[in-house]
């Protein structure tokens, strides 16, 4: 073996995955100024520039993009890098990327619309409309045996299937027989590649979303519904929900009711072969090197999966995630469309986490959680207005409502803690506009 294959050995489904969404936002994230900071003539994110440049000259990634956008006006886009190392097609806005749990938003927005709809309720028990989760058991240990467990005292929610307090796991987080469990039913609602990875455990292929529904629901909690933040499923699950509540299959539903509206030509569940041109490599890092584990050409994308993954699915392009996230800060509208009313938009983007809800040691310690994603408190952990999640591909993206703007990362590595791109892109938008800023302190405005 070479030294790369011996790294390859130790790459597993969990490390893969595991640090899905983990990016944080900047704490103390500046006012309302920005807006009038971003309005003169400045040179725009150099620091964020050479981030992205320095990367893809050190052959840390084929390709890195980011796309900043104020209120609904076009994004700017900062990009170096090809779609696969040594290749010639330059990522630019059109550049499809694999989002993966940037997915989780979408569909938590989803839900947010249905009870709008008021075909759901957000404190509505999830057994009323899928009453295999009626009678749930809670693991005494997280880790432990199954076959120690004590009836759950409280319902499942949706609620808490939006915030991860369902008391779910997730076989790339969870430990022990749980994690056993949920890979022998097939509960891995996600893709990497069609080769299997070293270090991985396979087991037999997802099923179809009633079967997933049904095998989830036959295995105890990991946690008693309500009391711990725990990365889940859930959204997932949701993806379910949404199809049982609007009697159409979630990717008919945001097709219909989201992608649609917002001309976002540019987002899949599975990837169209004429489109193979417009795909991203995606790359494992290794001692120095960037081992391809997905190529465009034979991606696992192209696949039919066993339904649309409502928690690591879409494929899409920076420029029609951007859509969503205009929408998002135009609070449901976007350029005059409205899918959902400003009330809807907001609670969504909010703090939905049950009260007294243990965070500790957690991604989100300190912070809020609201449809899908993190959502600002209002402290100094948590600044107010801020709502987004990242991707296992290294992907982040945010909007901040307070101060009118929002951002999105993308490449494609794995796992998305090999570097710190994801977990600091926050930082280093803010810390460009915080120069800017001040700047223009001090000028007099013509």
């Amino acid at each position: 073996m070479t030294t790369d294959q011996n790294r390859i050995s130790s790459f597993s489904r969990r490390s893969v995955l595991g640090a899905i969404g983990a990016s944080a936002f900047l704490a103390g994230a500046p006012t309302a100024a920005f807006a009038k900071s971003l309005a003169r003539p400045v040179s725009p994110f150099p620091g964020l520039t050479k981030i992205i440049n320095d990367y893809v000259a050190e052959k840390k990634v084929a390709g890195m993009l980011a796309a900043i956008g104020m209120g609904q006006a076009d994004p700017m886009i900062i990009a170096a890098g090809t779609h696969k190392l040594g290749g010639e097609k330059p990522v630019d806005r059109n550049t499809l990327w694999r989002l993966y749990s940037q997915t989780k938003p979408v569909t938590g927005i989803a839900i947010m619309m249905l009870i709008e709809d008021g075909q759901l309720k957000l404190d509505q028990p999830l057994a009323e409309i899928l009453p295999e989760f009626s009678d749930m058991r809670v693991l005494q240990n997280p880790e432990g045996s199954l076959d120690e467990t004590v009836a759950a005292r409280t319902q499942i929610t949706i609620r808490h299937l939006l915030t991860h307090t369902a008391g779910l796991g997730y076989s790339i987080i969870s430990k022990g027989p749980i994690q056993k469990a949920y890979i022998a039913e097939g509960i891995t609602p996600g893709v990497v590649s069609r080769t299997p990875l070293p270090g991985t455990e396979p087991g037999p292929p997802t099923p179809d979303i009633e079967t997933f529904s049904k095998n989830l629901a036959s295995l105890p909690l990991v946690y008693e519904p309500g009391t711990k933040w725990s990365y889940s499923v859930s959204l997932d699950l949701l993806g379910y929900v949404v199809q049982v509540a609007s009697g159409m299959p979630l990717e008919e539903f945001l097709q219909k009711r989201m992608f649609d509206p917002l001309g976002m030509k540019d987002t899949f569940f599975q990837l169209p072969a004429d489109r193979v041109a417009d795909f991203t490599d995606n790359y494992a890092p290794f001692g120095g090197t960037l081992i391809p584990i997905d190529p465009a050409a034979n991606s696992i994308y192209l696949d039919k999966p066993a339904f649309a993954f409502g928690g690591a699915g879409l494929v899409g392009s920076a420029a029609d995630y951007d859509k969503f996230l205009s929408m998002l800060l135009g609070f449901g509208t976007y350029r005059g469309t409205a899918i959902m009313q400003p009330e809807t938009a907001k609670l969504g983007m909010s703090n939905l986490l049950p009260e007294n809800a243990d965070l500790k040691g957690t991604w989100v310690a300190k912070q809020g959680f609201g449809a899908g994603g993190r959502a600002g408190l209002g402290t100094t952990e948590s600044p107010a207005g801020t709502f987004g999640w990242g991707g296992a591909a290294g992907t982040a993206a945010f909007v901040d409502t307070g101060n009118g703007f929002r951002a999105g990362g993308y490449t494609q590595y794995m796992p998305s803690n090999t570097y710190p791109f994801q977990s600091n892109f926050p930082k280093y938008v803010y810390a460009d506009l915080m120069k800017q800023m001040s700047a223009g302190e001090g000028k007099t405005s013509p």
